[in-house]
Order: C-alpha cells, then sequence, then structure tokens
C-alpha cells in the first residue's frame, strides 16, 4: 500500500520557520527523515520531537481555516463506513463522520489533498465537506470502527474437536459472505491445531490448502479452481493487498479475532508458473515479560540489560516463538519511556509507546536506507528484525559505542547449532557486544545468559 504524503504540510512548511515554530535546518532534516521513512513531514517533525502533535494542528487549523475535530470522544454515524472503503480510509488517512443530504463530511489529517478528496467523491457519488483531525486519531478510529467489517469474524476455540474447514467449503452458500466464511474456516482449524504457517500453492485441483507442522507441509485440501480467484481476491483485501496485482510480490496484514482478542498474520504473496502462492504465518499476542520469563533472577537479569547499552540477542529455530519473545521485551522497556524504534518487514502488533517502522521496498526503505537515517532519531533502544549481512551486523553493534540498547534476533536450532555459527570471524564483533542472550528451546523452556555464562558457549 503507498503512503500519500502530506501536500499540506509541503506548501505550507516555510510558514513553519516564519512563525518561528521551527528553524529552516529543522524542516531540511525533517525531510530527509520524511523520505527515507516514506512519512510525511509532518509525522517527521513530530516523532523527531521538533513539534507537538498540538502544535502542529494548531497550526494547520490557522493556516486552513478548517474546524479542527478531537476525535477521541467522537461517536462517528457507522453508516456512513460504506463511503469509504477501509484501503482507502488507511491510505488518505480519511474517516467519514456524518451525511446530510448529499454532503459527507470527513475527517482528514491532510485537508488540501485533492486527490484523496476527488477519490472519495468518485466513490461515495457525494459532494465531501473536510475538516481537521490529528492523523494517529483518524488510524485509531479507522481501526476501531472498520475493524468488523475487514476482519474474518471472531474464531471461537470451545467445544470444537474434529472440527474441518471444508465443510465450509462444501456448503450450499450462495451469499456474499461465503468466501470470507471460507477464509475464516480455515483459519480457525489452524488455530485449532496450534499451526502458525499456513500456505495456498497451485495445484491440478485448484489451490491447495496446506498446514506446516514439525517442519513438514501438510495438505488440508484444495479450494477448487472455479473459487481460487474469488478466493485470492478476498484474501488480499482482507490482507489490504492490492487483488489486481499478481505478477510481483506484495506483503500485507490480515486481523482477525480468536476469543474475542485480536490475533494478526503476515500475509505474503509470489508469483509462480502454476500461479500465486500464498504464505500466511499468524503471530500470537505478546505476553508480559514476567509471564515469558518466570525465573526471578533471569527477568531481573533481563529487565537490567534493557536498561543499559548492549545487544540482547534472542536465539531460537524457526516458530520457536522469538519474536514473541522480543516483543515482550519491547513491551517491557516502553515502561521507561525510553524512545524505542524497531525495524521490520511488518508489525506483528501496534505496541504502545514503541516507535515501529516498517520496510518498503517499493519506495527503496530498506535496512540500507533505515541505517543511514535511523540515528537522526536518537533513538535509545532499536529491534532488528532478520539481519542478514555483516555490515549490518557490524554498523548496528558499534551503536552500543553510542549508548544504544540493541535488540537482535538469531537462528539457531539448539547450542550446538549457535555455536557452530557463532564460530565464524563474521560475528567476532557482534560477539564482543553482547550484554544478554535468550535462548529459547520450546515454549516452555527459556534460558538467559549474561556476558560471563555466555563464554563458555561461545567462546570470544
Amino acid at each position: 500500500m503507498n503512503t500519500i504524503t502530506n501536500k499540506t504540510l509541503e506548501t505550507l512548511k516555510y510558514d513553519l520557520v516564519r512563525e518561528g515554530l521551527v528553524q529552516f535546518e529543522v524542516v531540511e532534516q525533517a525531510e530527509e527523515i520524511a523520505k527515507a521513512q516514506n512519512i510525511n513531514i509532518g509525522q517527521a517533525l513530530v516523532n523527531s520531537g521538533f513539534l507537538t502533535e498540538d502544535q502542529l494542528i494548531k497550526f494547520l487549523e490557522s493556516k486552513l481555516h478548517t474546524p479542527f475535530v478531537n476525535l477521541d470522544d467522537y461517536a462517528l454515524d457507522s453508516k456512513c463506513l460504506k463511503y469509504i472503503s477501509f484501503s482507502d480510509a488507511r491510505r488518505y488517512k480519511i474517516i467519514p463522520l456524518f451525511k446530510i443530504e448529499n454532503t459527507l463530511t470527513v475527517a482528514m489529517a491532510d485537508p488540501r489533498d485533492l486527490f484523496a478528496i476527488d477519490r472519495i467523491m468518485e466513490t461515495a457519488e457525494c459532494e465531501i465537506d473536510p475538516v481537521l483531525s490529528s492523523e494517529e486519531s483518524i488510524l485509531k478510529k479507522i481501526d476501531e470502527y472498520y475493524k468488523t467489517d475487514i476482519s474474518v469474524g471472531n474464531i471461537s476455540t470451545e467445544a470444537n474437536s474434529g472440527y474441518n474447514w471444508q465443510d465450509e467449503l462444501h456448503k450450499e452458500d450462495l451469499s456474499d459472505d461465503h468466501i470470507q466464511k471460507i477464509v475464516r474456516a480455515i483459519l480457525k482449524q489452524a488455530i485449532l491445531e496450534g499451526i502458525h504457517e499456513v500456505t495456498f500453492q497451485g495445484e491440478e485441483e485448484g489451490l491447495g490448502v496446506n498446514f506446516k507442522k514439525h517442519g513438514e507441509l501438510e495438505n488440508k485440501g484444495v479450494i477448487p479452481t472455479a473459487l481460487v480467484s474469488l478466493f485470492t481476491a478476498k484474501l488480499k483485501t482482507l490482507s489490504e493487498l492490492d487483488p489486481s496485482v499478481s505478477e510481483v510480490p506484495q506483503l500485507g496484514k490480515l486481523c482477525f479475532k480468536v476469543d474475542n482478542i485480536i490475533v494478526i498474520a503476515s500475509v505474503s504473496t509470489f508469483p509462480t508458473i502454476m500461479g500465486e502462492r500464498i504464505f500466511l504465518k499468524i503471530y500470537k499476542p505478546p505476553k508480559s515479560l514476567d509471564e515469558m520469563i518466570t525465573s526471578k533472577p533471569e527477568l531481573s537479569e533481563i529487565k537490567q540489560a534493557l536498561d543499559k547499552p548492549g545487544i540482547i540477542l534472542v536465539c531460537g529455530s524457526s516458530l520457536s516463538g522469538k519474536t514473541h519473545v522480543i516483543y515482550s521485551l519491547l513491551l517491557e522497556a516502553a515502561k521507561s519511556k525510553k524512545n524505542i524504534m524497531t525495524l521490520e518487514s511488518i508489525a506483528k502488533y501496534e505496541l504502545h509507546g514503541v516507535n515501529q517502522c516498517e520496510f518498503n521496498e517499493n519506495v527503496g526503505f530498506n535496512m540500507d536506507k533505515a541505517a543511514r537515517f535511523i540515528e537522526f532519531q536518537s533513538p535509545d533502544m532499536i529491534y532488528l528484525e532478520g539481519i542478514k549481512s555483516k555490515e549490518s551486523f557490524d554498523y548496528f553493534s558499534s551503536l552500543v559505542h553510542n549508548d544504544k540498547t540493541i535488540i537482535m534476533e538469531f537462528l539457531a536450532n539448539n547450542m550446538d547449532d549457535l555455536r557452530n555459527k557463532m564460530a565464524f570471524s563474521d560475528f567476532d564483533n557482534l560477539k564482543s557486544m553482547i550484554t544478554d542472550m535468550i535462548f529459547i528451546h520450546s515454549a516452555n523452556s527459556i534460558e538467559v545468559f549474561n556476558r560471563e555464562t555466555l563464554q563458555k558457549y561461545l567462546g570470544g
């Protein structure tokens, strides 16, 4: 999904300087940050602490002569949601408030975005009256009001032994939401069987549904050819992907509920000669660190490590729960009110108090670009997902000398595997910076090593 730049601030950015709110150099720096992170200049100014969101809103309100609406306690007319799709609402930071006769009043973070207004006028087939609201409050309202419409519904795990998603597939259901019910049924069976990875791939009979269990794919049935295009289009739409695009890979996010708890799955599409292959990975909500690490000495050790410069290495095999543990670490660290930043392919959950950044290869925002610009944000702690190159390892390791706390993940099936991999000289610099390591042996076995106890395993 493309990020739309804030056209209003682009035209008014130098008025910020003229009115003494920021210096010219600050505007230039914010532009560099905005370009690197694929955000608008207003977000860059607020995220960097140059302006508060309240200052920015008051400035825009005075310049645009557009009324400001505080959405925190605002109850919008849910009947108006049909005029703006979820994808457009997120893309343009816009949400409908109410409709009187032929005029739809909408809250916008960027009221001068004429392209967005024209787009909504075309799809809603009515006049648009924009008011100004903060981007954060609009996104909160979008998640609050659209969740029930875009999710696949609530999945209950009570009394469902022997559940089979194909029972839903074979129902004589001619309703418009039958395909969505099939998506929900597949997810439900995956949850019931404790599956975290689901793959849809082309077969002669249609689209094969496979669960990954113990490192191997297990076929769970086939979506017939006649339904494949409808199924993939629906799954993409629910995941905020473009259903009309199949020639290039896409990465999206699917939200649904399990026993009324919001669960998120990353959805990746990839073209093959047998049609698109769709890979879905389910992430459970993070627990508190106290629930994850039950040993009081080990818990104390990790909490101290979160409060000092160094590298915290989280290790384990594939599907061991590394991300789950890391998110628990971030939630704990967020209590300190530090500037915490993440660099991820996709944010698995929105963590309060953490600045989560998603890579976007479409605009060139990748690990290399992030490495060049992240220090401008003056982070106290950085979480890095999936570092692959020695240069990146060395660069982020060196940030420890600048009093940064770095959280990294590392794939290792067991301690012997970790020792063999770390024996390579490429990791010498990294090893010297590790203050603590968390090794996930299994869901019920997590071991914590400090610098001293790690020596006998890794050396150096």
